[in-house]
């Protein structure tokens, strides 16, 4: 027991270091952000250049990065960002059931909607996603990292949210027993699950959180030892501290007040059709999660949200495109992006109404 104290106390430890780190590293006169979330060659297939439609910054899924892309951005003045899926299981469980989650009934979960989570605990799984991660920076001079599906298993982007209690499995109760100092009554999976829900629940709650943070912390730790400059932005859930019954910490396991010691930039997923939200909640959201962070226009952590322009399960009109990539830039954000660069490049609207909001300077 006493080494998993140890292990907490050097994570915070280390937390503190990379803060300080990121303190010194990070510069004060970052550009606002205008980027696109997606391959670039849906504009570049229609001659079109992303300089010229305002874009300084593509984010795109890790396995689509190659160096004709990187080198081609930059040409055009973007920096390039990968999306990182942390802990995505799909495909991964099937082969390796042993990383699986476990419900409070002891069953293996169902995927959530499309989205397939993972146990966050597993020692091969965490392994293996690091050294994916190691094999990415060394491989490619990115401008930074964004974590994706960074929570335990869930899946948000709907409007009725699938929010299962994870993780039960004999590693997860076994690792919360020496960390928290708990003897765990023996008996089946669905007890040994409702003795800690029952019992000691915030602990459990605050456990989970920690899982999480040790994920960012890890991964701060690669960036920095690989490519120093590089940021550590994540994609997240865009709720409030109270919705869903405070789902995003309790059940998702994200806890602001210890990521943002980490995290030098939050995107929030503020899909708003997606999740059955008017377009005027992805300001509100914004300003929202910007105090809630106290963010600082000069310093570090950012909001840099990401906002729907793909037409599920409606169709988003340009008018529609417009608003909420205004949104986007309101309050405390200093930069933004939209999902999907396709579902933009396929509409000369869309691409019009970006280039309108991206070549003018947010004031």
């Amino acid at each position: 027991m006493l080494k998993n104290r140890c292990h907490y106390i050097l994570l915070f430890l280390i937390i503190g270091l990379i803060s300080l780190i990121s303190c010194k590293q990070r510069p004060d006169k970052t550009p606002v952000i205008k980027g696109i979330y997606g391959n670039p060659t849906a504009f570049w297939d229609k001659g079109l250049k992303l300089n010229e439609l305002g874009i300084n910054a593509v984010f795109i899924h890790s396995g689509s990065v190659n160096h004709e892309i990187i080198t081609r951005a930059r040409s055009e003045g973007s920096k390039v960002f990968a999306e990182f899926a942390t802990l995505n299981g799909k495909g991964y469980v099937n082969k390796h059931p042993e990383a699986w989650a476990i419900n409070e009934k002891g069953e293996k979960v169902k995927p959530a909607s499309w989205f397939m989570g993972v146990c966050p605990t597993e020692p091969n799984f965490r392994s293996y996603r690091f050294n994916l991660l190691r094999n990415l920076l060394q491989e490619y001079e990115l401008d930074g990292v964004w974590m994706d599906y960074v929570h335990f298993h869930a899946q948000f982007e709907e409007p009725e949210p699938i929010l299962p209690e994870t993780c039960f499995c004999e590693h997860c109760v076994k690792t919360f027993s020496e960390n928290s100092e708990l003897k765990i009554p023996e008996g089946t999976v669905s007890e040994r699950a409702e003795w800690i829900l029952e019992n000691h629940d915030l602990t459990w709650r605050d456990w989970r959180c920690k899982v999480i943070l040790d994920w960012a912390v890890e991964i701060k730790s690669i960036i920095n030892e690989i490519r120093p400059e590089a940021l550590l932005g994540l994609y997240h859930c865009p709720w409030d501290d109270q919705e869903f019954d405070g789902a995003n910490r309790r059940l998702l396991g994200l806890d602001y007040d210890l990521l943002k010691g980490t995290i030098d930039v939050f995107s929030p997923m503020v899909y708003h059709a997606k999740m059955g939200r008017k377009p005027d909640w992805v300001s509100e959201n914004i300003d929202w999660l910007s105090k809630r962070l106290e963010i600082q226009k000069e310093s570090y952590p950012k909001v840099w949200p990401i906002v729907q322009a793909y037409d599920d399960p409606r169709r988003i009109n340009k008018q529609e495109f417009e608003m909420v990539l205004r949104h986007g830039l309101s309050g405390g954000s200093s930069g933004v992006m939209m999902f999907t660069s396709n579902a933009v490049a396929k509409d000369d609207g869309k691409i019009a109404v970006m280039k309108d909001v991206y070549t003018l300077d947010k004031q």
